[in-house]
């Protein structure tokens, strides 16, 4: 999401080579009922993996997680090892040149699996045998929530996180299922 003030003022009066800014809109969506389980806004900085535990402690830990569904950015030890705290299946795809962790937790041990079978099977088969398809129906979802609108007009951090309607931690609930 852009934001606007002085930023985009900056930005058109001297040119794109002015360092742009924007917030990230992090989003917990549970894949059978599309419902928003946990959102947290960052600041452009935040790479989304950081968010992953912020997001699943949204969700009450009494709550069984089946399965968390994520792109490519996820593949670290500290998501994987997030997901593994929840009891909860990891269905990140490997980064493309994703070599095999040397240590020996079992979050750890289960990736190096995967990328084995992701090696003998390929992309594609191991998208369609891990369900990982069900990420497009929350892709869609995001699409949805994007079409509200991608611009802040407010100037602080934390007015732009009321001004997108949302307080900073937001759980619904709903069944238990996968999280994506």
């Amino acid at each position: 999401m852009k934001f606007l003030g002085e930023g985009e003022w900056k930005r058109k009066k001297h040119g794109p080579e002015y360092r742009r800014q924007w917030r990230k809109l992090h989003i917990g969506i549970d894949s059978k009922t599309l419902q928003i389980r946990a959102v947290q806004l960052t600041t452009n900085n935040v790479s989304n993996s950081q968010v992953l535990g912020d997001l699943l402690n949204q969700i009450p830990q009494d709550e069984r997680i089946d399965s968390v569904y994520t792109d490519g950015a996820y593949d670290t030890k500290q998501c994987r090892q997030v997901i593994a705290d929840r009891q909860a299946h990891a269905v990140i795809p490997p980064r493309k040149n994703a070599k095999p962790w040397k240590d020996t937790k079992s979050s750890s041990l289960e990736r190096n699996e995967l990328l084995r079978i992701v090696k003998r099977l390929g992309r594609t088969l191991w998208k369609k045998s891990s369900g990982y398809h069900r990420r497009s129906l929350v892709e869609t979802k995001m699409h949805c929530i994007k079409l509200l609108g991608d611009k802040l007009s407010a100037r602080s951090f934390d007015s732009q996180v009321q001004d997108r309607g949302m307080p900073k931690n937001v759980i619904h609930h709903s069944d238990r299922g996968d999280v994506c």
